[in-house]
């Protein structure tokens, strides 16, 4: 598919979910306009400024009246609680994992008081950035997150999986078992139990090589969350329209491959 061609799609799909959201008076772009080219970001997995080159150089056509770039992402954190609508329901049962996001080399840590990075352990590696956990439905696709300090432990995120209960049971590893006692709808499994868990693992493979969003820059929660939101949108939206163009796949294989620009 040809990037134009992506692009105009991309926005008539998010039109189709957003587009009863009204424009503000004196607004230059719809929030349909501002989402889809919040999700173009995420896909491009590139710099703000290098993005706004990119788009402005190449797509001024088909958004004629993009504004100046610092105005443009502060649209995207604004109006980040739009990507919500995009994301899949919870079935029969879920699972929630957590991900380490560099935002800083380790040398820089502590450098400034505004820096939102901490040092953590996320997939027995020390990293210095930020903690993302993220609920699944069994189709792999995002149900819900919640990010925090990359210092903050695997158990800490009981209460956000805990706000599910009575809707679904939750699989979790073993370093979300929390010595006071774990939550009702949460099912702790040990290494090798529950095959069904590894869709989760397929989906921080697409948000490590599939959008980047496992090493990031952002200097604020808003940005950052914004970037995140983008992101986990991006991926609902793309695996559904995968699985229209692949009736046949039976298994719902969660792919973004082909859209990457």
């Amino acid at each position: 598919m040809e990037t134009e061609s992506f692009i105009i799609e991309l926005f008539c799909r998010v039109d189709d979910q957003i587009g009863a959201e009204e424009r503000e008076p004196l607004a230059k772009l719809c929030p349909s306009e501002i989402v889809t080219l919040g999700m173009l970001f995420a896909l491009k997995s590139q710099g703000n400024r290098q993005f706004y080159r990119w788009c402005s150089r190449e797509w001024r056509h088909l958004f004629p009246r993009l504004p100046e770039r610092t105005r443009l992402f502060r649209l995207f954190a604004k109006y980040r609680q739009l990507t919500d609508e995009f994301f899949a329901t919870l079935g029969l049962f879920g699972v929630a994992d957590t991900i380490g996001l560099e935002l800083l080399h380790p040398y820089r840590e502590g450098r400034s008081a505004t820096q939102i990075g901490r040092k953590g352990l996320s997939n027995h590696r020390w990293f210095v950035g930020v903690k993302l956990c993220i609920l699944v439905n069994h189709l792999g696709l995002p149900v819900a997150w919640e990010c925090r300090e990359g210092n903050v432990a695997d158990k800490d995120f009981q209460q956000y999986v805990a706000d599910f209960a009575g809707e679904s049971i939750v699989f979790v590893d073993s370093g979300f078992h929390a010595a006071a006692g774990d939550r009702p709808n949460i099912v702790i499994c040990k290494k090798g139990e529950r095959n069904q868990r590894m869709v989760v693992e397929t989906l921080n493979s697409i948000l490590t090589g599939g959008v980047i969003l496992k090493r990031l820059y952002h200097r604020t929660w808003e940005a950052l969350s914004a970037h995140i939101g983008y992101a986990l949108a991006l991926v609902c939206l793309l695996a559904q329209w995968h699985w229209e163009r692949h009736p046949d796949d039976n298994f719902r294989a969660l792919s973004v491959a082909q859209f990457r620009l």
